[in-house]
Formats: C-alpha cells, sequence, structure tokens
C-alpha cells in the first residue's frame, strides 16, 4: 500500500535522525522511547478560504525531544493509481498550541488584526502518483500542534459530478517523536553536586516555576576535572521553556563567566524550564554543583486609598509547593526564614545545600482576574469584577489575567477593546499603553516608555490618548493559557513621556471570544468546522470578496454588477413564455403548468442564490433549490413523453410515475450527472419506441413530414444539445452568471421547437352529431332511433368518412 511504503520510508529516515541526535546529546542517564501518531487520509481541495483546508491535530508529549513527520501524498482516479491525473503542488503547514493563520493568497487581513507566525512546506511529487516528504522539529514545544494542508487556487470550473473520475489528491499525516524518561528533576534554592561523565556530551535537567516569579537564576559552581579545580569550566550552560534548549536558546560559556550564572528576567509561569549542561570536547570527568534561585514577586504591598485598585485582586504564592515535604527528610538541611537579597548558605550537606529564594525589589503588582461566561461555541464573555470600567492608577501597572481553555477556545478569535473616558483626565495629556502577553504579564515599571518583549516575552501593543481614545485587538486562532493585559498611563510632556501625578484614568476594557471576526462582514459566511474532536471557526467569502473576514475588496464585484448578474439569471426564465404559450394554444395544459412551476422556482431560487447584497428570498434555500432542479428535470420529462404521442392515460400515469422518482433521485442526490441523464434517456427510449411503432405500422418514417424534421426537430435538438455542453463542459464560477443565463434561455427554445403540435381528434363518427352534406348518415341515425331500419343491412360503404 502507498501510504505503508510512505511509513516506511518515514521510519527509515528518523533512525538516521535518531541515531545522529544520540551522538551528539546523549544526556545521562536518560532512556528515549519512541511514540507513534497516524491520521486517516483525507482529499484535498483547492484553496479558497481556511474552510476549504484540511486540519490535522496531534498531540506531542512532554520532554520530546525530536519530532518528525512523515507526510505521505497520492492521487486516486476511480478508485485505481491516479498517474495521468496532474501534479499540483501540496502546501502544508505548522503551528504549535493552535491551528496555523495562513495566507497563501496574500489578501489583507481585517484591521487591527494580529497574525500569528507559523512554519510551511511545500512537497512536490517525485513518483507519478504519490509522493512523501519529511518535517522535524527539534525540541518540540509540547502540548497541541496543528497541520493545516491544501491545493493551490484552481480556475473554479463548475463540474457536472459523475460526468467523469475526478482526481483526488489524498493526504496523511504520520507523527514520530522520541521524548525523554527520567529527566533529573531540580528544585528552586536547592545545590547538588553532579557530573557529565567522558562517555557522554551533556546532561538535561528541568525545574517547574510557579505563579509570582519574576526572575530566575540558574548557578552552575565549583565545577572541575577530575576532582581538580581548574581556571574555566569546560561546559556550555543552556536554559528554555517548556522544551529541552536548542541551538538559539539562551545560553552562558562558563569558560568565559566565573562564576558562570544565567538569568532569565520575567519567565513563563507554571512551566518546566529545561536546563542543558553541555561539555566541550575534552579527555576527563566533569564535575560541577548547580542550583536554581528564583525571585519571588507574590507578596506587594500595595497602599489602600483613592489610587488603589479595584477588589477582588489574586496574589498567590511563590511556590506552589512546600519543598520540605518534596523531598525527603533525611536531605534537607535546616531551613530558617530568609527573605533578604542577600542571602546566605544555611546549610550543607554531602549533596544537598539549600538556599532560601529572594524578594524582588520590583514586585509585580496584584492581577485582577475575569470572570468567564460562555454563551455559545467560540461565543465567551471575559467580565471583570466591578467593571468593565477601570480605574489605571498613575503610580502603577494595572494588570488583567484571561484565562482560554485548552483545545476549547483556540479555534476561535480573542478580541480586546480599550476605550477611554476623557473627562477622567482633566485634560491631562495623558496615553495608556497595554501590553497583551501570553504565559506572564509585563509589570511595565518604567516611567518614561514602554516596550511589550523582553529576552523571553513577547507581547502585542496597544495604545489610546485624548485625541484617539478607541482601539482595538484581534487574536485569530489564540494559544491557550493565561493571557495577561497590563495597562500603564504616562503623561506626555516635551522630553517624552513621564509618569502622571494624581491623575487616575478611567478606561472601558471589553474582552471577548468570538467564531469569526465581525462574523464575517455582510459578503461572508462564519463556518463551524470539526476534525475529528476539534472545533474551530472560518469565514467562507462571496461576490469576489477575500481575506480572513471577508474584508479584502480588491475583486469584489460592485453593486451594478451584482444587480446585473441577479436579473439575467432571473429575467431569462422569461423565454418560457413562448413555450407556455404554444403548450396551451396546443391544449397541452399538463405540460404548460410544469413549464410554469420551473419557471417562477428558477426565477425566484436565483434571486436567493446571489453571491452579494442583490438578494431576495420568498422561503427557504433549500426549498427554493429543490423546487428548480425539480421544475427542469419535469419539464425535460414531459416535453419527451408529449412528443411520444401516447394515449393520455398512459401519458398521465407516466408523467406521476416521473414526478414521484425525480423527487426521490433529487432527495438522494442533487447534483448527480445521472439525476438529468437517467430520466432523459428512459424518456428518449420511450418516444423511440412509440415513433418505431408508428413507423412500422404506417409503413413510413415518423413524423411524416419532413417540415417537422427540418424546421422543428433539427433546431431544438441542436438548441439542447448546445445548452447541455455549455452546462457541463463551459460553466465556471467568473461566467456563471450569463452562462447560466443562456443555458435558461436555450432550454426554454429547445422546447418551443420540440413540443409537438396539437394533436387531430379521432375521426370515429358520434351518434348524436349532425353535420351539413351527410344526409345519408343522418338518415341513418334517424331510422336506427325511430327503428325503422335494421342496422345489420346498411353496408359501411354508406357510412360518412368527411
Amino acid at each position: 500500500m502507498w501510504w505503508l511504503e510512505g511509513f516506511r520510508s518515514g521510519t527509515r529516515r528518523l533512525e538516521i535522525l535518531l541515531l545522529v541526535y544520540t551522538l551528539l546529546c546523549c544526556v545521562g542517564d536518560c532512556l528515549f522511547v519512541t511514540d507513534y501518531f497516524t491520521r486517516t487520509p483525507r482529499k484535498l481541495n483547492a484553496y479558497r478560504s481556511f474552510a476549504s483546508v484540511e486540519l490535522f491535530h496531534f498531540n506531542v508529549p512532554d520532554d520530546t525531544v525530536v519530532a518528525v513527520w512523515n507526510l505521505i501524498t497520492f492521487k486516486e482516479q476511480g478508485g485505481t493509481f491516479g498517474d495521468s491525473c496532474p501534479d499540483r503542488n501540496v502546501t502544508v503547514y505548522f503551528r504549535s498550541g493552535a491551528p496555523p493563520v495562513i495566507n497563501p493568497l496574500q489578501t489583507r487581513f481585517p484591521k487591527d488584526t494580529i497574525v500569528p507566525g507559523s512554519f510551511a512546506v511545500t512537497l512536490t511529487w517525485t513518483l507519478p502518483n504519490r509522493t512523501t516528504g519529511v518535517f522535524n522539529v527539534t525540541s518540540p514545544l509540547p502540548g497541541d500542534w496543528f497541520l493545516a494542508a491544501h491545493l493551490p487556487k484552481d480556475e473554479g470550473k463548475i463540474s457536472v459530478k459523475g460526468l467523469h473520475e475526478e482526481c483526488q489528491y489524498l493526504f496523511q499525516p504520520q507523527l514520530i517523536v522520541q521524548r525523554l524518561i527520567g529527566i533529573s528533576v531540580l528544585y528552586p534554592g536547592y545545590f547538588i553536586d553532579q557530573m557529565i561523565p567522558l562517555h557522554n556530551r551533556s546532561v538535561l535537567y528541568k525545574v517547574f516555576i510557579p505563579n509570582y516569579i519574576s526572575r530566575v537564576k540558574v548557578q552552575l559552581v565549583d565545577c572541575n576535572t577530575k576532582n581538580r579545580s581548574g581556571e574555566s569550566c569546560p561546559v556550555l550552560l543552556k536554559i528554555r521553556s517548556r522544551a529541552p534548549p536548542v541551538h538559539n536558546s539562551s545560553a552562558m560559556d562558563c569558560r568565559e563567566n566565573v562564576p558562570c550564572e544565567l538569568e532569565v528576567p520575567l519567565p513563563s509561569w507554571e512551566q518546566w524550564y529545561y536546563i542543558l549542561v553541555e561539555r566541550y570536547l575534552s579527555s576527563s570527568d566533569v564535575y560541577f554543583r548547580i542550583g536554581v534561585q528564583v525571585k519571588d514577586c507574590s507578596k506587594p504591598t500595595v497602599s489602600k486609598g483613592s489610587s488603589a485598585m479595584n477588589m477582588p485582586q489574586s496574589f498567590g504564592t511563590a511556590m506552589g509547593f512546600s519543598l520540605s515535604e518534596t523531598l525527603p527528610a533525611a536531605s534537607l538541611p535546616n531551613v530558617p526564614q530568609n527573605a533578604s537579597d542577600q542571602a546566605s548558605l544555611l546549610a550543607a550537606e554531602d549533596s544537598i545545600t539549600y538556599l532560601a529564594p529572594t524578594a524582588d525589589t520590583n514586585k509585580c503588582w496584584p492581577i485582577r482576574p475575569t470572570l468567564r461566561n460562555e454563551l455559545d461555541t467560540f461565543s465567551v464573555h471575559f467580565y471583570i469584577f466591578f467593571g468593565p470600567n477601570i480605574s489605571i492608577p498613575p503610580d502603577r501597572a494595572a494588570i488583567f489575567a484571561i484565562n482560554l481553555m485548552p483545545v476549547l477556545d483556540s479555534g476561535g478569535v480573542l478580541n480586546m477593546e480599550l476605550k477611554l473616558n476623557v473627562s477622567s483626565v482633566k485634560g491631562e495629556n495623558i496615553t495608556i499603553f497595554g501590553c497583551l502577553n501570553h504565559g506572564m504579564p509585563l509589570s511595565l515599571h518604567d516611567n518614561t516608555s514602554v516596550s511589550c518583549e523582553s529576552e523571553s516575552v513577547s507581547g502585542f501593543h496597544l495604545s489610546i490618548n485624548n485625541t484617539s481614545n478607541i482601539t482595538k485587538l484581534r487574536i485569530p486562532y489564540p494559544q491557550t493559557g493565561t493571557w495577561y493585559l497590563s495597562l500603564r498611563s504616562l503623561c506626555a510632556t516635551e522630553h517624552g513621556f513621564e509618569m502622571c501625578t494624581n491623575v487616575t484614568a478611567e478606561v472601558y476594557l471589553r474582552s471577548y471570544l468570538t467564531p469569526c471576526i465581525n462574523d464575517c462582514g455582510t459578503y461572508g459566511q462564519c463556518k463551524l468546522l470539526r476534525t475529528n474532536n476539534y472545533l474551530y471557526a472560518a469565514c467562507e467569502c462571496k461576490a469576489g470578496w477575500d481575506g480572513w473576514g471577508c474584508t479584502d475588496n480588491t475583486e469584489a464585484y460592485s453593486y451594478g454588477f451584482q444587480l446585473l448578474s441577479t436579473l439575467l439569471l432571473c429575467l431569462s426564465n422569461l423565454m418560457f413564455v413562448p413555450p407556455v404559450t404554444i403548450a396551451i394554444r396546443s391544449h397541452y395544459l399538463l405540460e404548460a403548468s410544469v413549464y410554469i412551476f420551473t419557471m417562477f422556482f428558477s426565477t425566484f431560487y436565483h434571486a436567493c442564490d446571489q453571491p452579494g447584497i442583490v438578494v431576495f428570498c420568498i422561503m427557504e434555500y433549500d426549498v427554493l433549490q429543490f423546487c428548480d432542479f425539480l421544475g427542469s428535470l419535469m419539464s425535460v420529462w414531459v416535453t419527451v413523453i408529449a412528443m411520444a404521442r401516447l394515449k393520455s392515460i398512459i401519458k398521465q400515469v407516466l408523467y406521476l410515475l416521473g414526478a414521484m422518482a425525480l423527487s426521490m433521485a433529487l432527495q438522494l442526490d442533487r447534483h448527480g450527472l445521472w439525476n438529468l441523464l437517467g430520466p432523459s434517456l428512459f424518456a428518449l427510449g420511450i418516444m423511440a419506441i412509440a415513433w418505431t411503432v408508428r413507423t412500422i405500422r404506417r409503413r413510413r418514417c415518423y413524423p411524416p413530414t419532413w417540415k417537422r424534421w427540418v424546421f422543428f426537430l433539427f433546431p431544438g435538438t441542436t438548441i439542447a444539445t448546445s445548452a447541455v455542453a455549455l452546462y457541463a463542459f463551459v460553466e465556471t464560477e467568473e461566467n456563471y452568471f450569463y452562462i447560466h443565463s443562456i443555458w435558461h434561455m436555450l432550454i426554454a427554445g429547445s422546447v418551443g421547437f420540440l413540443l409537438p403540435p396539437r394533436a387531430k381528434p379521432d375521426v370515429k363518427v358520434s351518434p348524436l352529431k349532425r353535420r351539413r352534406g351527410c344526409g345519408y348518415q343522418l338518415c341513418v341515425n334517424e331510422h336506427e332511433e325511430m327503428g325503422l331500419v335494421d342496422p345489420a343491412i346498411i353496408t359501411i360503404n354508406s357510412i360518412c368518412t368527411s
């Protein structure tokens, strides 16, 4: 099987990659465990919007050192190999934490929208019917990973279902991960003796950082080789949040820095930090003592008064667990209470030394929680206690926490709105700066400027002032977890920004989660999509509009164009008026009623089916579509049956059976090819049999006159064939409005030519019917009624046949 061969190929590549990784980064006594994940193959679609992509959801385990995605793509056509299918490149996007926000058509995003980054891989075809690709990530972030795959945008041709075997491009991703087991855990404040043996290249540790930690410092002391102290320590110290360090992680060369200390300001809260000690090439063992120190900012002294922030407030403790309860009592020295900056060495044993955590002089401010109110899927409002109007004191930042649920909230849009109450600033030239960060708040201590980025944290910037007092921020597909909004007020002066004095600004804050940006606007529809058990929303645009929120009008249809297309599609159905007139004059009343039904529902279906704002629906769209399709097929059916010139009772039975059969077929599949060809071929077969029987009985061709063939049947057949060819082979999304209008006119015109003339009355003479010029027949009838003449003596030649 194709996917099995691709899997084996990906496995071989993984084995080579893992062998290289193991040789370069052998980690102490840790064990490697390999896990495999796969997904069912899915059919790829040409890109039109994010609603047309195929989304795959994976979960990368903790402590993963390498993840390899094996990307298998193959072609199918009619259930067999698709060797004759054209090669179409497949683009795959990767993102951690939430679905990727992609823009392959280079359209404009809505205003105030943040576009998160993602990785992209393009797969080209190496074999006629399949191809494989590999995307590997060293030390990937744990948790949710999302893949989005699609084909390039096509020309938008409208193909009839079942007319030909469609080329299908199937995509199947597989994930192979290698994770570590038995990573040594460090506890903040404790120093332990460690070594890197000669046969190992490095050693890996991890430490958990709880809430309200403002700084993390990794210290490596007493470094020596073979129990001999040296002037320099031949190791490299690295640290990274959530995953093992990589080449661009924060690092410190311990050969040039004594003592060797690596600090991380503003670390991410409630996350594991991984510490890698990597030795340089040497021929001896390396001995050292390693520890982690944290700075606690959990207990600020907030002054009470007019500038105090509204309650409630969240403080918490620096350590989410008790170290004295976690470590064995025999290994712990006595732990006195000490929170000064100059922490001293309190106790020591052979392998563990404890240093008390220090308190940060720049204490972090209290964080105000928000109340989560779920209204619907991806419709969540975050309310602030005693809000939504909040006070921003002049001397410190106001910080708010917004918690997004894992998996549940990452498929929507996070919206943030700020509005300054200008009357509250008392004429001061004040500016409110805001930073929205994920995982860790920024305290904004600087009184002259505001930056939303640091060495380990990157956020999004907002600002409002007296002249521009409203700002908005939208984040499609936000990462789950806790988001922190920090607000700080500064006053503008001739020398820049300075801290305001005795001015407490009032700001209206609104934060909420929606499925789509502005509900996709006027020219879009917000669709709720699902991939396995994961829900997400995306916009599907219409009338030529594009973009993530259907706000890019570069190729949008004008109002005049929309009105013209609607009028063409609707008024072209008036071509059924001549066939209706002909049918009524020829006494084909049933056929005329079918044509009127078709004309009515086709007109109002196309008036409701328009993509723009020129839309008029008299009933539900699904009802109009069903009636339009049924009327079109019934028009073909009754026209061909009428051409067969059957007896009245047989014709009526066939009309009724056709209506019931077509209704059932349309309910099963409205766009299938056989819904049109099946009834047409069956009716043509009945017509052919009826014409053949008449030809044999009369011993001459039926219809008997050459004028009927030349002036009616041949033009009608030509027009109908042209209409079917346009519908099946020429119609596209761009030319739909005028090609389909021509289809309406051609079909209606062909009916006018093909509908047979009025049938002649039967030649049987009625006994009560009197006609001038046939006196003998009248005489016979009168004598028959009077009983004076025996009917048996009247010869057949005496009957009037005029």
